[in-house]
């Protein structure tokens, strides 16, 4: 068979192929108003539906593990939609001959990450496959929310005049991968920003924040997230250089391994699409929360040609694309 008829590792990079499949594959036969409006979360009446499995390699890094990802990744897709987790579901896929204390530093670390995202995982499977079969152990787990009254970020709001705001630097879970998978020691260390994002999303919300829409830029990055958002609105959005928070460390890896900081996976940042006028507002109220103290505006919305567009430090537009394929396999 050739390369068109198998699936490639690049078909989970979350980039152009990953698109490709779903919308080839998944959606012409599963097709539903639900799943159709391809959010984080499915929206369910007051109640939004998430999954999502994870099979990080390696499966301990500065910062996290699989298991504060598994809890860590669920409970941030409820969030970008409104949505206050219920509670969680856990489902394993342990390979024989994986260590029992392993396992237990796993599990350790979803109970804690669930306790700090004030939920709890309260139903699960586990299933044991022969020696070779998996990675030692995947999981998936599954999220149930509570969608807040007034409170619907959703793509198909965002306006021209919009700001877009980073919670806080980017790049820093997909290098720290990289980074421990290479065996790379970099002045100032690299550490994952595996967190639960709930918390400044209920900021947020309390705050009457009029949000147009939120996304946790995973596989694929900040450029992924909002190449999406501005599809789905039919916008422009334009990113400044100058402003992306980015840790030195986090560019120093992406320099030396070539990636662009836009297209690396985060795990605990969200970006924000609210009026320019509430954005000031809005840094100030996820400054205040330590998982935002690094919360600034990015670049803004404009109207045009739908896509993304980055505005350089020396002066030139650079429109983004998604990855045509896997850049950093095996990051969550």
């Amino acid at each position: 068979m050739s390369r068109d008829d198998v699936i490639l590792l690049g078909h989970g990079s979350g980039g152009r192929l990953s698109h490709e499949l779903v919308s080839s594959r998944f959606r012409p036969k599963l097709s539903n108003p639900a799943l159709d409006a391809m959010l984080d979360s499915a929206v369910l009446g007051d109640l939004a539906l998430t999954t999502d499995s994870y099979v990080v390699t390696p499966r301990f890094f500065p910062g996290g593990d699989l298991g504060r990802l598994a809890v860590c990744g669920t409970v941030n897709d409820l969030a970008m939609v409104g949505a206050r987790p219920l509670g969680l579901s856990a489902a394993f896929v342990l390979e024989e001959g994986l260590a029992l204390d392993e396992l237990d530093r796993l599990v350790d670390s979803m109970a804690a990450a669930a306790r700090e995202a004030c939920t709890s995982i309260v139903t699960g499977d586990t299933k044991v496959v022969p020696r070779g079969s998996c990675d030692g152990v995947f999981i998936t787990t599954s999220g149930v929310g509570r969608l807040q009254n007034g409170f619907r970020p959703s793509p198909e709001r965002v306006r021209p005049g919009d700001a877009v705001i980073a919670s806080g630097t980017l790049g820093d879970h997909g290098m720290t991968v990289m980074a421990c998978r290479e065996g790379l020691a970099l002045r100032g260390g690299l550490r994952s920003d595996a967190a639960p994002l709930w918390g400044l999303v209920e900021a947020m919300c309390d705050a009457g924040l009029d949000v147009h829409a939120l996304r946790d830029p995973t596989r694929g990055g900040a450029s992924q997230s909002l190449l999406e958002i501005a599809h789905a609105a039919g916008v422009r959005v334009v990113l400044e250089e100058a402003a992306l928070p980015v840790r030195p460390a986090v560019r120093a890896a992406c320099e030396l391994l070539g990636m662009d900081v836009l297209q690396v996976a985060n795990e605990g940042k969200l970006l924000a699409i609210l009026p320019a006028v509430e954005a000031p507002r809005a840094v100030d109220v996820l400054r205040r929360h330590p998982a935002g103290r690094d919360a600034c505006v990015v670049g803004s919305v404009e109207a045009g040609a739908a896509g993304c567009e980055l505005h350089t430090a020396l002066g030139s537009r650079r429109s983004l694309r998604m990855a045509a394929g896997e850049l950093l396999p095996r990051i969550c």
